[in-house]
């Protein structure tokens, strides 16, 4: 009976960052700039890694992989965030939010699976170098590959499902700068509770069991850096883990706090400044800290540069 009170909504308003004219041009600014620059990086070392013999290896396999996701993952909130920016039109209907709801979520599963691959990945290479190359063969990249999307998209879809047969009714009010679950859910006028404990539920197992085979790889990882005879060995191969290692770090430290916790207790304010970190700034970080941290990419670099520079350097002059 206090449904027919209730008026439906089919839109909802993305608050966004509700300050005035000249802090909005300025966020316009930086996040225009972030977003040009995370694809920018991203493409670079998918061009790279697809074009170099020498980064034909697992790693970099799957790290082509998490550079491909970093383009998407930006692509799906930054966007429509710039276009409100300009446009001042900050509503969004039903089936758009549901639709970013979903890649938005799809792309972090994903990436949770990705990064769990990726450490199996280095653990292979650090304490089992010899059987490695018979192990981690292209066709088990490829099926690992094709795991962390698959499990992703399939575990955003089951969470997405339960939560768009609810009802959501005003204040159709969302405040946040892109549709995310606590803040959508809070807006539903039916009992959400099974959605809220589906989405709990898989939200720990699908950051519980990647996070569980990154610290179970990393321990494996360690004691056998720690048994290496050589300080120069246990240092090569360190190299090879820290940029993986840091990147888990941020990402898991975000996700963790946003994710595996009661969806009422988030203080909303909070919430967007950690969303804008992990949404729009780590996707721009990650390619900096693979590159700054990996000899490897960086040589490679550093040739591509070279020869570019020089190709412009020495053209030849037309004589007429």
């Amino acid at each position: 009976y206090g449904m027919k009170n209730q008026t439906v909504i089919n839109e909802f308003i993305l608050l966004g960052f509700s300050y005035g004219l000249q802090v909005q041009t300025l966020l316009y600014l930086v996040f225009l700039v972030t977003y040009m620059v995370t694809i920018t990086e991203n493409a670079i070392i998918i061009f790279v890694v697809k074009r170099n013999h020498h980064l034909q290896k697992p790693m970099y396999y799957f790290l082509g992989n998490l550079s491909f996701l970093e383009i998407w993952y930006v692509s799906v909130t930054l966007p429509r965030l710039l276009f409100g920016f300009w446009s001042q039109t900050m509503t969004i209907s039903f089936s758009s939010c549901m639709t970013q709801l979903y890649f938005f979520i799809s792309l972090m599963c994903t990436e949770c699976v990705l990064l769990a691959v990726m450490a199996y990945d280095r653990y292979l290479a650090v304490c089992h170098p010899l059987r490695y190359p018979a192990i981690m063969t292209h066709k088990l990249c490829f099926q690992l590959s094709i795991l962390s999307w698959a499990g992703g998209f399939s575990i955003s879809l089951v969470k997405v499902s339960f939560i768009s047969r609810l009802t959501f009714c005003g204040p159709q009010v969302i405040n946040h700068f892109f549709c995310d679950i606590s803040p959508v859910l809070n807006l539903s006028c039916t009992d959400m509770s099974l959605a809220e404990t589906v989405d709990f539920a898989l939200a720990l197992v699908i950051l519980l069991v990647p996070l569980s085979i990154i610290v179970f790889s990393y321990c494996g990882i360690l004691s056998t850096i720690l048994c290496m005879p050589s300080a120069q060995g246990r240092i090569k191969a360190f190299s090879t883990c820290t940029s993986h290692f840091t990147v888990v770090i941020i990402f898991f430290s975000a996700t963790l706090f946003m994710y595996a916790r009661p969806r009422r207790i988030h203080p909303f304010n909070l919430n967007k400044i950690v969303s804008v970190f992990y949404a729009i700034f780590t996707p721009a970080l990650n390619p900096l800290i693979y590159c700054l941290r990996n000899k490897e990419v960086k040589e490679i670099l550093r040739k591509i540069i070279g020869r570019s520079c020089c190709a412009h350097r020495y053209v030849p002059r037309l004589r007429i």
